[in-house]
């Protein structure tokens, strides 16, 4: 049968494309063939690329251990897509996702980030160096640490995120390190040891180490801490769905995971913009940008979906009178919260501290060029104290203002 989108495989041939098998290859009609370089990319047997905003640089590697599904993702140069689903996600250089891999809307991930095979992620945000081993669930997450490919943070094979509650929300997303001094490239790796898990909401310092086989449940806020444990200790006790007994922690977490996104956006929009460049050129920050959007509109939407929940008659007979004032309270001032959300979303911290580390950026670039890792880590200690104080003060400013419009929650400690 005669492959009906011949005429676009045939363009990127002739554009220097690599494509072994183009009758297997399927291009969406909606593909702009001028968003796929013909700078050593292959697109390998039985792949599939849909999407208008789909963008393909230079020397990636599309489906080479088995076939790949694109669809409005924006790839950036030398990528390994080895197989499996990307949908709405960003890769930027040097990214390698192995075989079976399932990354759907929302997901970032930086240079050098690898993931190993079967592994699914889905509102993630990786950032330089993190590495994911196999058979792992890790949605709703956003992890940095590490200091280049060796001395990296990392995730053991078959490790979840539980990211989903019995009480059927999923406000639970995962701070592992945080932007203002994750962006520096200069932090302790996390390691989250295989066979785990995580629940969500949950934050973790820079430098924890979780042992293999661990299940953790609990905040860990102090750096260099080893946290392990064995199986759960056996037992049958009452449980209604529906009542929260820690809902003040987990609208915290909540709050400031949102005021990280929203300082990284920050970040995107003052920083990586310096470093556009033919390894980054517009459209893959724009991507960056987009995706970026994505999730914080996602941890919005599910916050807000836990505020205004309202337990049913029989659930708030056996909730303590405490916890269902803080619950109404939630609800009726979650509009006021969303809003406070929105007005801070463009929120630029401290200008005069930004201007000064900017400079400093800006005259990195000078001396080493626009490629964005060696120019990062080649900051010195002052200039890094500044960055992180300029984005750690979004971060702050976001959460006290939000925090404070809830009465009961008084003031966020170790934020």
């Amino acid at each position: 049968m005669k492959n009906p989108n011949n005429n676009k495989t045939k363009i990127l041939i002739e554009k220097g494309v690599r494509i072994p098998n183009p009758e297997s290859v399927e291009i969406g009609d909606e593909v702009d063939t001028e968003k796929i370089s013909g700078n050593g990319v292959t697109i390998y047997t039985g792949c599939k690329i849909f999407g208008s905003s789909t963008l393909i640089l230079q020397g990636s590697d599309i489906g080479y251990e088995g076939p790949v599904t694109i669809e409005n993702c924006h790839i950036g140069p030398k990528v390994k897509l080895k197989g499996g689903l990307f949908k709405q996600s960003v890769f930027l250089n040097n990214v390698s996702m192995g075989l079976g891999s399932h990354i759907r809307e929302g997901t970032i991930l930086e240079e050098e980030a690898s993931v190993a095979h079967t592994v699914a992620l889905k509102q993630a945000i990786l950032f330089p160096f993190v590495t994911l081993g196999s058979l792992i669930n890790f949605c709703d997450c956003f992890m940095s640490g590490g200091t280049d490919r060796k001395n990296h943070s990392e995730v053991g094979s078959s490790y979840i995120h539980f990211n989903y509650t019995p009480n059927q929300d999923k406000a639970t997303a995962s701070l592992l390190g945080d932007v203002p001094n994750g962006v520096m490239l200069n932090q302790n790796p996390i390691f989250l040891g295989g066979q785990g898990g995580l629940i969500g909401p949950c934050r973790l310092a820079f430098g924890t180490t979780i042992a293999a086989g661990t299940i953790n449940r609990k905040d860990e806020l102090n750096s260099g801490r080893l946290i392990f444990g064995g199986p759960g200790k056996g037992g049958s006790i009452p449980f209604t769905p529906g009542v929260y007994r820690s809902e003040k922690r987990v609208v915290i977490n909540n709050i400031i995971y949102i005021a990280n996104l929203m300082a990284l956006m920050q970040w995107y929009n003052h920083v990586r913009s310096i470093f556009i460049s033919q390894d980054f050129p517009q459209p893959l920050l724009d991507g960056l940008k987009e995706k970026l959007n994505m999730a914080i509109e996602e941890r919005i939407k599910r916050l807000g979906e836990l505020c205004l929940k309202i337990p049913d008659p029989g659930i708030a007979k056996e909730t303590s009178e405490r916890l269902m004032r803080q619950k109404n309270e939630l609800r009726e001032i979650w509009p006021e919260m969303e809003d406070a959300f929105k007005t801070n979303i463009n929120r630029e911290g401290d200008l005069s501290i930004r201007d000064l580390f900017l400079e400093r950026i800006n005259r990195g670039i000078k001396k080493s060029g626009r490629d964005y890792i060696p120019v990062i880590k080649g900051l010195s200690v002052e200039n890094v104290r500044q960055g992180t104080k300029w984005l750690q003060g979004i971060v702050d400013g976001i959460t006290a203002q939000v925090v404070e419009i809830i009465p009961s929650y008084g003031e966020v400690a170790n934020h």
